[in-house]
């Protein structure tokens, strides 16, 4: 989106300390400026540090104006580079306030994806969908909490006639303050499972935060849930907004998955808009299940449902999720190392297993924000693999309870499969472990 500094001043009651200027779109992230965008200086954790370490990056990639908070050394430096300073009290709080006057300007297809598993998978599917007939706008990456989510609505074009926004939870009250930005018309909920408990207690706990979104939906909204997750499907008491359920139960059913020998998907969808069968480009069935969800949000927006199912089919998800990799020396390796949680791992699990490969070996790290039961959620995964026939080799964690390796040595252990050999890579995010791939 365009804006001068005398908007975004009046926006969020700023000072400015330099010229006047306008400009396009925003990042907070220095590495992905672009000339004339916003460059949003983000205090960190660390003490004193506002974001004024990456000025001078943000600079020389063509920024020429930064968001910052009062009495940081940034303004100082930016005034030296020539760069006009936004100075607000609070930069989370100006960006809440940029975000809803947004939003205000756009058309009424926003659609708000959260889920325990899924979301950003979700997310890529509905953009290629919707696409088919709207220009469509969505976060990169997971971009989906209260800094990742107005910069995806600064960087909306101009034109936009559809955005599609994932929102994060990491407690109670989170996605109720998205959405206080965002005010979406379409809220989904992908799945309930055991993520973030340590946050909210409890499983039931992780369904009352998400259930937050359709809470928030107005009542011509439209809340798209998934039919075969029980507590996503008892969740639609809870909203005023028409629902529509999706799946193998849904009102968009499900008709059949079935997985080629590499474990790609191909799908028979029965609609209230068409029957429709396409395949995808992305391994396993609950990907499968989520570009059923798109289906499904592309469907009540009014995109023909034959051509959104085209869309889908070329459909490359996010970095490192079920991303198939062929190694040198012949064994292929499905890299789904973004992020974990019980119910994620069982899926890329079972995916492997499915996989037409005489060797299948699994190699998982640490799941995080487990709580008080991580260690038998670390079990039963490793009793599961047990079940699969696939062999777990757990990297830098004694969770699963057997021995584990080294990165190094976990990269000596890939290293030795070859032609045939099918290995998965999966941990949560804090571990990194894309390091290994």
């Amino acid at each position: 989106m365009r804006w001068s500094t005398q908007l975004l001043a009046s926006i969020t009651d700023a000072n400015i300390v330099g010229g006047h200027l306008n400009g396009d779109g925003a990042a907070f992230d220095s590495r992905l400026i672009g000339d004339d965008q916003l460059f949003i200086a983000v205090p960190s954790d660390g003490v004193g540090d506002t974001g004024e370490r990456f000025v001078t990056d943000a600079r020389s990639r063509g920024c020429r104006a930064i968001l910052v908070t009062a009495n940081s050394p940034a303004i100082a430096q930016a005034s030296d580079l020539a760069m006009t300073s936004i100075v607000v009290d609070n930069v989370e709080h100006a960006l809440a306030a940029i975000g809803r006057h947004i939003r205000a300007q756009l058309p009424d297809r926003v659609i708000g994806i959260t889920g325990s598993v899924g979301k950003t998978s979700t997310k890529d599917f509905s953009l290629a969908a919707l696409s088919a007939r709207f220009r469509t706008h969505a976060n990169t990456a997971n971009f989906n909490n209260e800094i990742g989510l107005p910069t995806t609505l600064l960087n909306a074009p101009d034109d936009v006639e559809a955005i599609v926004l994932e929102m994060g939870m990491r407690g109670f009250g989170q996605i109720t303050s998205l959405c206080s930005i965002a005010s979406p018309t379409v809220g989904v909920i992908t799945r309930i499972a055991a993520v973030h408990t340590e946050l909210v207690g409890d499983i039931d706990g992780v369904a009352r935060a998400k259930g937050e979104i359709i809470e928030a939906l107005p009542d011509h909204g439209i809340a798209i849930l998934n039919a075969d997750d029980p507590r996503v499907a008892a969740s639609a008491p809870k909203t005023k907004a028409n629902v529509i359920t999706y799946g193998y139960n849904g009102v968009v059913k499900i008709a059949s998955i079935t997985l080629d020998a590499n474990g790609y998907p191909t799908i028979n969808v029965n609609s209230p808009w068409g029957d429709v069968t396409y395949s995808l480009d992305v391994m396993g069935e609950h990907q499968a299940h989520n570009s059923v969800c798109a289906l499904a949000i592309a469907g009540v927006l009014g995109v023909d449902i034959a051509q959104a199912a085209q869309a889908l089919q070329s459909v490359k998800l996010s970095k490192w999720r079920m991303q198939r990799i062929e190694t040198p020396s012949g064994a292929v390796v499905i890299n789904d190392a973004y992020n974990a949680s019980p119910a994620s791992m069982e899926a890329a699990l079972r995916t492997l297993a499915g996989v037409d490969a005489p060797r299948k070996t699994a190699f998982l790290g640490r799941m995080a924000e487990l709580g008080e039961h991580a260690k038998q959620y670390h079990r039963d995964i490793a009793q599961l693999a047990s079940e699969l026939g696939v062999g777990l080799i757990a990297v830098e964690t004694d969770l699963y309870e057997v021995q584990p390796v080294t990165l190094d040595q976990a990269q000596q252990h890939l290293a030795e499969l070859g032609v045939g050999d099918a290995a998965l890579i999966k941990a949560s995010r804090s571990v990194g472990l894309e390091r290994l791939v």
